[in-house]
């Protein structure tokens, strides 16, 4: 038998989120992935592969480079130190960031209330980290919630109290009653983090009106609003898209969390954050939040690869700092890939009106989204880490549980599909190993 080395630390001697659920989802869902290589994956929100072109990169950091020469009149020499030293903390596409949001979400920025970071993540713990300023701090946070704003809080000691979705998005009542329950109770609540396009995992989006509510429901409480946005590009109809928060935002309320990993390239690890809030410091000098960010970016990674925000800045340029033109052909496949999930499920789960749950056919309910990536489908019993591993083993298909999204340990009855990287026939064939599973559950249960 052999015997385990003794062990230098225990995790009780480490940060106490070491050892929080929050951290270890990730890990885990990507463990069970490489596990069942062969399962048709459900699960991961990666983009989609087939567009991926190894030439463009290099062709992105030509163009670019020419922008620094041509467009901006550096130097040779210049050009090659912006590109290959250590860089500017704040980043150094920052400038076409700020026409990218002017063009697509008609938002005015100045560029140096951007921080370029590596990938969103990043942007999510410098918010956290500096409006974390004592132990009277939350955040709340729309449920169900990205597990990497949760796990992002937790390293950075900031609880999370969250608010209800439901079919709007946001429940602008509840979040007023959990503004109020934080102050009774001698807490300040800092933020509230939302995604109101096509969210994460939920797929559901805020409407315009609800968005303006949210506006002046922060303004009313002194609250800021943290919006994630990494899929509002991809709406699957014709019609306008609403106007993000960032775009409304009159009062400076909103610090607007951006990704290229999605619209550009997910390798590059390029994300951003606007900040535009004004913060008073010492001597009477008022400058952006942007500012105060760049500093804690400065003791954590230095700054971001600035090979990688060519390769993204270049992709701007070369389609008018338009991302909405950038990703015609994706937005068209995640649009097919979208419907086709749905229309999979309404042919292998037909809706029984007036009846009950059936051992062969069990009732299982969807969400049908307007965008995005995800999909929430309902069963009549709990889903949990067990199941997917037993999906993956002998169904062959992987999803996420709902679970992982909520910060609480009562069962979930629901699970995530992604569409986005995936094809119709996989598609398919998931679906149908899915619809076995779930059945042999519903059977397993009744028996």
């Amino acid at each position: 038998m052999s015997v385990a080395e003794p062990a230098d630390l225990t995790v009780a001697d480490l940060h106490p989120a070491l050892g929080d659920p929050a951290l270890t989802s990730m890990n885990f869902l990507n463990e069970v992935s490489e596990r069942y290589p062969a399962a048709v994956s459900l699960a991961a929100g990666r983009p989609y592969e087939e567009f991926f072109d190894l030439a463009a990169v290099h062709r992105h950091l030509d163009t670019f480079h020419r922008h620094l020469v041509d467009d901006l009149g550096h130097r040779p020499e210049q050009a090659r130190r912006l590109l290959l030293q250590y860089g500017r903390t704040k980043g150094i596409v920052h400038h076409l960031i700020a026409r990218n949001l002017a063009v697509d979400e008609g938002i005015t920025v100045d560029p140096e209330d951007v921080v370029v970071t590596v990938g969103c993540q990043e942007a999510m713990f410098l918010v956290l980290r500096a409006l974390r300023a004592g132990p009277a701090d939350v955040l709340l946070a729309v449920a169900p919630t990205y597990v990497g704003l949760t796990g992002a809080a937790r390293l950075v000691d900031l609880p999370v109290w969250p608010v209800a979705g439901g079919s709007a998005g946001v429940d602008l009542a509840d979040l007023a009653a959990q503004v109020h329950r934080a102050r009774a109770a001698g807490l300040r609540p800092r933020a509230c983090y939302l995604m109101p396009d096509f969210a994460n995992p939920s797929g559901v989006s805020i409407d315009s009106a609800h968005r303006q509510r949210l506006l002046d429901l922060a303004t009313q409480e002194d609250l800021l609003l943290l919006e994630d946005n990494p899929y509002g590009l991809f709406h699957s109809d014709d019609g306008p898209r609403p106007p993000t928060l960032k775009a409304l935002d009159t009062g400076r309320r909103v610090v607007y969390l951006g990704s290229f990993a999605k619209t550009v390239l997910p390798g590059a690890r390029v994300g951003y954050v606007v900040a535009d809030q004004r913060v008073a410091g010492p001597g009477g000098r008022v400058g952006p939040l942007a500012d105060q960010l760049a500093m804690i970016k400065s003791m954590v990674t230095v700054n971001t690869s600035p090979i990688a925000q060519a390769v993204i800045g270049g992709r701007l340029l070369e389609h008018g700092c338009s991302l909405v033109a950038a990703n015609t052909r994706e937005r068209s496949a995640y649009t097919r890939n979208l419907r086709h999930l749905v229309a999979g499920l309404a042919r292998r789960f037909p809706a029984l009106p007036d009846q009950p749950d059936l051992p062969d056919r069990p009732a299982v309910r969807w969400t049908v989204p307007a965008g995005g990536f995800f999909v929430v489908v309902t069963v009549p019993f709990p889903v949990d880490d067990a199941l997917l591993d037993r999906s993956g083993r002998d169904y062959g298909v992987l999803w996420t549980p709902m679970a992982h999204f909520y910060d609480d340990t009562a069962p979930v009855h629901a699970l995530r599909l992604s569409v986005s990287a995936v094809t119709p026939e996989q598609i398919d064939v998931g679906l149908d190993r899915l619809a076995a599973l779930i059945t042999d559950e519903v059977t397993r249960r009744a028996g």
